[in-house]
């Protein structure tokens, strides 16, 4: 007996003999370009974002950790784009090299975290009883408190660094993510081809991954890209606080903490130009992540 899973996130179209296929991933980008403006438009702000930390060694014209006692402070002038700050470290090059670090930690807590998730949910779901009512109950306890508290409490107890932050954000994600996939994998699991899937006598295993995580991704997707938003601005959050990446490595809540509050007059650059990157970046992800929900979701590409 074969069985055959819709993904939603790959929806059958009628050719013009009448016969259904798969549409492309090139056809299906263009249909998202064409019909998510405003999803274009983050598409772009966060491939600006990755062209910069994936090319920050070739990109940046000036060394991020060097410092030049010649040029502390001076204004945006064409010798420095963005201004220097109160070590003289050109601006611009450490905010290049600090979208290596948003990226590394937004990322990398999405996926994580997206994964333990993703697993944990549709697992919970599928075998339903008690051990989803524990499962459920120990996600309640994570989801009590808020994200930056789970984080400043993490950091806390494991120390400083981009690895304990990466950390100290997965650990929230996890229960934020699985509570999503449940509410979709609990739909699925009484879908005739899971009934069929036992009937053969598959492992629980092979169901889980071949038969119910396929058809849960277009939540997944939404929420892990809604995940490296958060991630990114609450990695800022801690190192402005002094509890996330430290230097010398480059880091936008580092040069808000260093600029923000005591150089805000004299030389308003240093906090302005992070600011305006770790606005930009989180604003590109969460609009790139609505327009993914509104080209997922079912019902409203009916509309």
């Amino acid at each position: 007996m074969t069985m055959i899973s819709q993904d939603a996130a790959a929806p059958l179209v009628a050719d013009e003999a009448g016969g259904l296929h798969r549409r492309s991933l090139p056809a299906r980008f263009l249909d998202f370009i064409r019909h998510q403006p405003l999803g274009t438009v983050g598409i772009v702000m966060v491939g600006i974002v990755l062209v910069a930390g994936i090319g920050a060694d070739w990109i940046a014209p000036y060394d991020p950790t060097a410092n030049d006692f010649a040029a502390m402070m001076q204004s945006p002038s064409w010798a420095h784009l963005l201004g220097t700050d109160q070590f003289g470290r050109d601006i611009l090059s450490r905010i290049i090299y600090g979208a290596r670090t948003a990226l590394i930690v937004g990322l990398s807590t999405a996926m994580i975290g997206g994964a333990g998730g993703l697993l944990l949910g549709v697992a919970s779901a599928y075998f339903g009883g008690r051990l989803d009512l524990l499962v459920q109950r120990a996600l309640d306890v994570l989801m009590a408190f808020p994200l930056i508290i789970m984080a400043l409490a993490v950091v806390a107890a494991f120390g400083t660094g981009v690895r304990n932050v990466i950390i100290a954000l997965t650990i929230p994600l996890i229960p934020r993510c699985a509570r999503v996939v449940r509410s979709s994998a609990l739909a699925i699991r009484e879908v005739p081809y899971v009934d069929a899937a036992r009937a053969c006598g598959f492992s629980h295993s092979r169901i889980i991954l071949r038969h119910m995580v396929p058809n849960v991704v277009a939540p997944f997707l939404i929420v892990v890209t809604a995940a490296v938003g958060q991630a990114i601005l609450a990695e800022a959050a801690l190192s402005y606080l002094g509890l996330g990446v430290q230097e010398p490595v480059p880091d936008w809540g580092l040069m808000l903490q260093g600029g923000a509050e005591e150089y805000a007059v004299t030389a308003p650059w240093i906090a302005i130009f992070p600011g305006l990157a770790i606005m930009l970046a989180v604003f590109g992800v969460n609009i790139f992540g609505d327009a993914l929900r509104d080209a997922l979701d079912p019902k409203l590409r009916e509309r």
